[in-house]
Parts: C-alpha cells; sequence; structure tokens
C-alpha cells in the first residue's frame, strides 16, 4: 500500500467530515445566489442593483465556488481511497452524474450573474424561482444515492 493510500485510510473520517462541511456551504450558497437574483431582477432602483451586484459576486467567490473546489477535492480523496468499490457502484455513477450537473449549475449561476453585473438581465423573477429549485432535485438525488444506495 502506497503512503499516500496509507495516510488516506488514516484520515478518512476527517476527509469524509470536511468533505461534507464543503457539499453543505455549497449548496446553501447555490441556495441562496439565485434567491439574490429574484430579488435582483425585481428591483428598479441602481441602489439596490448595485447592492445586489456586490453580495452575488461575494456569495459567488468567497463561498459558493471555494466550497466546491473543496467538495471536489476532497470527494476525489475519497474515490482514491477504494476507487475499485466506487467504480463497481451503480450508486456511485449516479451521484457523480448529479455532482457534474451541480458543477453545470454553478456554472450556469455564474453566467446569470455575469448578465446582472452587466446590466442585461432579461429574466424576470419567476424564472430565478423556478431556476432556485434545481439545486433541490441535485441535492435530494445525492443524498438518496448515498445514503439508501438503490443499486
Amino acid at each position: 500500500m502506497s503512503l499516500i493510500k496509507e495516510i488516506l485510510i488514516s484520515g478518512q473520517s476527517w476527509i469524509t467530515a470536511f468533505h461534507i462541511i464543503a457539499v453543505v456551504c455549497w449548496f446553501a450558497a447555490l441556495f441562496y445566489l439565485p434567491r439574490l437574483f429574484v430579488y435582483h431582477a425585481m428591483s428598479d432602483d441602481e441602489i439596490s442593483k448595485e447592492r445586489f451586484k456586490v453580495m452575488e459576486r461575494k456569495l459567488f467567490r468567497g463561498i459558493a465556488t471555494p466550497s466546491m473546489v473543496v467538495t471536489v477535492l476532497l470527494g476525489i480523496a475519497l474515490f482514491g481511497i477504494y476507487p475499485s468499490y466506487f467504480l463497481s457502484s451503480g450508486w456511485f455513477h449516479v451521484k457523480t452524474a448529479l455532482v457534474i450537473l451541480l458543477i453545470i449549475y454553478h456554472h450556469a449561476c455564474l453566467y446569470l450573474m455575469k448578465q446582472f453585473r452587466d446590466d442585461k438581465n432579461t429574466r424576470s423573477h419567476v424564472f430565478y424561482r423556478w431556476f432556485n429549485e434545481i439545486p433541490v432535485l441535485i441535492l435530494i438525488g445525492i443524498i438518496v444515492m448515498v445514503v439508501v444506495r438503490p443499486f
């Protein structure tokens, strides 16, 4: 067994704990950012619009993106401990696909945030209310895959 694998196995509980913390932070940001988009799309005055731009940028850059990076890196570390187990588990493949969808959603948020930043948003607050539900569905799928492991 390689030294890196021995270190990973001995620290697996810590890696798992910090992975879960990063996931929670990432989802919190992805739940709140589209809510800011709702309010931003409803705002009429320049002061509010500028305030939302700052809030969105700080949330995305300061919490969402770092949490995503830590989540993915620690997920790869956990995978590295028992790759043959994960690769032979159907639930893991579905979970990985859902994480990829979440990363795409994350980048869609970046695109929308830039639209707001450049004052080019054309979508209504209703769109953003529906858009805000996507990470909820992904979260449900990920939790079911990890906890229930249906296949």
